[in-house]
């Protein structure tokens, strides 16, 4: 049997109140403590160490320590004296609750060797809490019929300390009307109040009271709650109004929610039995529960729908009163309404025989509508005025009383006002005065009175020659102001003659849209342009029609090959060049022209091939062909150049010929031929030079600078330079300069004095380039010269002058040796 041993000790706790700490140790290895709750940290618990055989060494050595289950340690052993202490604040009721016992339970272990020791230490309660009332105000009503004896259950109160720390009983105000009684149900005494003798409320209609709850601990505490009784009244009085009949006058024209009159009743009892709840009883009528509303609580009477004399004058309700017992007690009364009539009619309009739609061309006096109006007010408030709005097409016309005829009074068009708004007014004659207002919509309906117009005075159509044969041309647009089938349009192509061939044989039109579309292809080169008439006509009756003329115009493409006119040569197409030329000899000139214009017609000259590769050169532009360098013995005698002619188009043409040129020796009985070249006007456009005319104003300014300076510059008995340039002026200025090419037509305007310097030449076919010469004077040499184009005659004035070639550059001697240079710019 284990050996048991008993440790006591005496400790004084926070409240000076004395507790036995006893501990209990048994040999087996089971040790338990007892303390009581709610120590500070460190508070001695018991010399576990010394209780359990284990010296200071040992604890410290063997690791001795306490494991517990408790989430929170509350416990830990000091290993440098052996004491177990209070490590956290134990909280009894939080940790065990009301529970009779509370064990906190813990292993002490030791190693070397393992040793394990159950610890348990008891928390003992202290009366660390005072009894409370859920609530600190208890209310409890009790009717004034209460008999004596009756019970009446009371909060209880709590107490989280222990059992014997807990309720002990309650204490009540002493009175003579209640007193109380405790009860025990199970472990929890509850309070009763029990009444001792009647109640009156009217004496006395509320008490109060302090109820006490005492607990069982030393010192004892204490808590209290105060409890209020009210006594309930008895329904024993009936609400009583102040009058039987009540009387209100209102306009009808009031709005609603408006107040009418406010009732009140009153009940000498109180509580429930003095609420006093008010209604419309069951005698009314139905169309008075409709009109008007009363407010239970307040009894307030005001309009829920509004009041209109004409349907009655006055109304009687019957209010009842009653208070707000289960068994309520009730009283009635009167309330008469009288209704004060307004003029809060407006006029109504009535329509008759409404024409929504007349046609544009309906004669004046035409009958829209018949209008009459009506007013349900009496007297000057039944009386009516209408009118319509201004400035339309229409009149108001009164047949006799409130009755009206709406008629036309002017031509309608409905191409500039397809609708008409009429809006009627009538007002009558009440103070104030009420109007009313209804919109008429009349729709004018078409007639066919406009020709179609179309959108251009005139169309032009572009298109590029060789198209598809049913390809878009472009399209003509024609409007119509009518409607319907009066603007239903359809295009056609007036019947006429292009070149003697109908225009229905170039094209045709979309009779629908008036798309233009081509026939059959076009050729620039045959027809540059054409106009014909596009009609369009509606489909009213009787049918109206306009015309637009349509030009058409052709755009040129590259499908013509440049065609070789001429070329300065021998029979057999054979040249004869001589040997001893110099380097730039003129061999001849190729002159080709295009069909095509524009760009399309820009040529361009190339070799191709050559015998005698670099001996020959061509302008690109001119077409001159010419030697590069002289000729050498060992040149053949007999030279080929293919020559190529090609346009500016996109994609380029061409054409070429082969040139047969013979190098000859020289001989004096061979004579160069030159003769004026035939001017084909047929294949060829002429080239014109024209002086540019300057402005009026400009002209005769320079005019008066030119006569001032050479009469400064020719003096009397003046040097000969001077004679020279005044000689020049008056024998050449005023001539007609001209050299005529098959290509070329170069012609000098003869009044030097409105633009002196500058010269034009224009050109087509193989010089179509234009340039631009500037003229001036060279005293010292007795020649006018410019930039060669051929090898031609000159004339002057009427006078043939030949062109000398002199250091690449034509030249002639005239006006008794006057000078004058052209140069280009």
């Amino acid at each position: 049997m284990a050996q048991t041993g008993i440790l006591c000790l005496l400790r004084k706790s926070a409240t000076s109140s004395i507790f036995l700490l006893c501990a209990w140790y048994l040999v087996s290895g089971q040790i338990r403590y007892s303390i009581p709750e709610e120590l500070e940290h460190g508070a001695f618990v018991g010399k576990i160490g010394k209780d359990l055989g284990l010296s200071i060494e040992e604890l410290s050595s063997r690791k001795f320590r306490i494991l517990s289950s408790a989430i929170k340690e509350y416990l830990d052993v000091n290993r440098m004296n052996g004491i177990l202490f209070v490590n956290a604040r134990i909280d009894r009721e939080q940790l065990c609750g009301q529970s009779d016992n509370c064990i906190l339970r813990m292993e002490a272990v030791a190693e070397n060797p393992v040793e394990q020791y159950r610890v348990e230490v008891e928390i003992l309660d202290v009366n660390d809490n005072s009894p409370s009332f859920p609530n600190n105000e208890i209310s409890l009503e009790i009717t004034e019929t209460a008999t004596p004896g009756a019970r009446f259950s009371l909060e209880r109160a709590q107490d989280p300390d222990g059992v014997n720390n807990s309720i002990r009983t309650y204490q009540l105000t002493p009175n003579e009307h209640f007193s109380l009684d405790v009860q025990n149900r199970g472990k929890w005494k509850v309070p009763e109040l029990v009444v001792n003798n009647i109640l009156d409320r009217e004496t006395q209609s509320r008490h109060r009271l302090l109820l006490t709850a005492l607990d069982g601990g030393s010192p004892e505490r204490s808590g209290t709650a105060h409890v209020t009784i009210t006594i309930l009244d008895t329904n024993d009085n009936a609400p009583v109004f102040d009058k039987s009949l009540y009387t209100v006058s209102v306009k009808e024209n009031v709005p609603l929610d408006t107040l009418l009159i406010k009732l009140n009743a009153t009940d000498l009892d109180q509580g429930k039995n003095a609420e006093i709840i008010y209604s419309f009883s069951g005698y009314n009528e139905p169309r008075v529960t409709e009109i008007f509303a009363i407010n239970p609580k307040t009894g307030e009477v005001y309009l829920k729908e509004r009041l209109d004399f004409e349907e009655g004058s006055a109304y009687e309700i019957d209010v009842e009163a009653k208070d707000g017992n289960a068994q309520p007690l009730s009283t009635h009364c009167s309330v008469r309404v009288e209704i004060t009539d307004v003029n809060d009619n407006v006029p109504d309009l009535t329509l008759n025989s409404v024409s929504t739609a007349i046609n544009e061309d309906a004669p004046s006096g035409t009958l829209i509508a018949l209008i009459s109006v009506t007013d349900k007010d009496s007297n000057q408030n039944g009386y009516i005025d209408c009118s319509i709005s201004p400035n339309l097409p229409f009149d108001l016309k009164s047949s006799f009383s409130n009755s009206y005829r709406l008629v036309t009074n002017a031509a309608l068009d409905r191409e500039s006002a397809p609708q008409h708004k009429i809006t009627v007014s009538c007002k009558d004659r009440g103070i104030p005065p009420l109007s009313t207002n209804r919109t008429i919509v009349v729709n004018i309906s078409d007639i066919n009175d406009n020709a179609p117009r179309f959108t251009q005075p005139s169309y032009t159509a572009y298109v590029t020659e060789n198209n598809e044969p049913g390809s878009y041309i472009g399209s003509v647009t024609a409007l119509d102001p009518d409607v319907d089938r009066n603007s239903q349009l359809s295009y056609s192509v007036l019947e006429t003659r292009i070149q003697s061939v109908p225009v229905s044989s170039y094209l045709f039109i979309n009779s629908n849209n008036g798309s233009i579309y081509s026939i059959q292809p076009f050729d620039y080169e045959k027809l540059k342009s054409f106009q014909f008439h596009v009609r369009a006509q509606d489909a009213g009756e009787p049918t109206l029609s306009s015309d637009v003329a349509v030009q058409v115009i052709i755009l040129d493409q590259n499908d013509n090959p440049p065609t070789i006119i001429s070329s300065k040569t021998k029979s057999n197409n054979s040249l004869h060049v001589p040997r001893s030329a110099d380097p730039g000899y003129l061999v001849t000139k190729i002159a080709a022209s295009d069909a095509d214009s524009g760009k399309n017609a820009q040529l361009s000259y190339h070799l191709k091939q050559t015998t005698v590769p670099g001996l020959f050169t061509i302008s690109h532009s001119s077409g001159d062909v010419r030697s590069v360098r002289r000729f050498k013995d060992s040149d053949a005698t007999t030279q080929e150049l293919i020559v190529q002619v090609k346009d500016n188009g996109y994609p380029s043409l061409s054409a070429t010929t082969t040139l047969t040129l013979t190098v000859i020796e020289e001989d004096t009985s061979y004579q160069p031929e030159f003769r004026k070249p035939h001017l084909d006007v047929r294949e060829t456009q002429q080239f014109s030079i024209y002086i540019i005319i300057s402005l009026g104003a400009t002209s005769f300014i320079l005019l008066v600078v030119i006569i001032v300076l050479v009469v400064a510059i020719c003096p009397m008995g003046g040097s000969a330079s001077s004679d020279s340039v005044c000689s020049f002026a008056a024998c050449c200025c005023t001539k007609e300069l001209e050299c005529q090419h098959s290509n070329v037509n170069l012609q000098v305007t003869p009044d030097f004095q409105i633009l002196p310097s500058v010269l034009e030449v224009r050109g087509n076919g193989s010089l179509t380039d234009t340039h631009r010469y500037k003229i001036r004077s060279a005293p010292e040499s007795a020649e006018m010269f410019f930039t060669p184009f051929s090898p031609q005659m000159a004339r002057i004035a009427g006078k043939e002058t030949r062109y000398v070639l002199q250091d690449n550059r034509w030249g002639r001697k005239s006006c008794s040796d006057q000078v004058s240079n052209v140069k280009k710019t």
